[in-house]
């Protein structure tokens, strides 16, 4: 059986050994995400110093594919706008994250990764950090369509005219709005559907259930941030096994073969195989 975690971090407390417990707890496949410069030690002056994270984090992603099937997700997190930015100037931090946003797009060309990451601030920004944010990310979807592969959003919380915003983004630079994947995403199935944007559901309390209740168009996350200042935010990389097995229980088998294999394959272009 194939259970598929759609977004998980590798960062400085478990490592290795979350991936053997997802594992052990029936996990099978995961989408491995890098994290931000500051994670890796790194304060760069262009885009071009993301090189360094990116082949950091595809090192990272080669060892997990001992332990289950791990794909790499490459890109720029929404917050170094700010967290670059404050130091070097907000403008300068876009063209940076641009440039970066490309060079990632370069690694999923060549088969090294299989999606891009982007998304705007989920917190509060000024007015032109905010327009600053959406440039970024308009561009991070024409260099999906360029390379033609999906990509994972970090954003604000979910809204439905927020959504709609970034669904017509994609629409004007020619990404199929399937493509772009909702990162953290509520049980609001329905909704998503209507709008096409791809929900990546959030495994907590009875998150999965809510949503195998209204269709099976979604996948799943735990969000696993591999923190030791926080162990086991956002979820535990046990979550979306246990929440899986839990569906086939209640007797969604089909929607759970069809968010872990079928969604997957669909949104992101590759083949599961047990």
């Amino acid at each position: 059986m194939i259970i598929t975690d759609d977004h998980m971090h590798l960062y400085n407390n478990l490592r290795l050994k979350a991936l053997e417990q997802f594992r052990d707890a029936g996990g099978t496949h995961v989408f491995l995400v890098n994290l931000l410069c500051h994670h890796y030690g790194i304060r760069p002056k262009s885009g071009d110093d993301f090189k360094e994270v990116f082949e950091r984090h595809i090192n990272l992603v080669t060892k997990a594919n001992k332990i289950v099937k791990a794909y790499a997700v490459l890109g720029v997190h929404p917050a170094e706008i700010t967290v670059i930015g404050d130091k070097i100037g907000h403008e300068k931090a876009a063209e940076m994250m641009k440039e970066a946003l490309e060079i990632a797009g370069k690694y999923v060309e060549e088969g090294k990764a299989v999606a891009l990451k982007s998304g705007r601030p989920h917190y509060p920004v000024s007015k032109q950090v905010w327009q600053l944010s959406n440039e970024v990310l308009k561009h991070a979807f024409e260099v999906a369509r360029d390379v033609g592969c999906a990509i994972q959003l970090h954003t604000e919380s979910y809204t439905r005219e927020g959504m709609l915003e970034i669904a017509k983004m994609a629409d004007e630079v020619g990404l199929k709005r399937e493509k772009v994947v909702k990162h953290f995403s509520p049980p609001l199935i329905k909704e998503f559907e209507e709008i096409g944007i791809f929900p990546s559901v959030l495994a907590g309390n009875d998150n999965v259930l809510k949503a195998a209740e209204q269709g099976d168009r979604f996948t799943v996350e735990t969000d696993y941030i591999d923190d030791k200042k926080r162990p086991g935010a956002v979820l535990g990389p046990k979550t979306v096994p246990k929440r899986v097995k839990e569906l086939i229980e209640m007797g969604y088998e089909d929607v759970a073969y069809k968010i872990c294999v079928e969604n997957v394959e669909k949104v992101y272009g590759v083949e599961l195989e047990e």
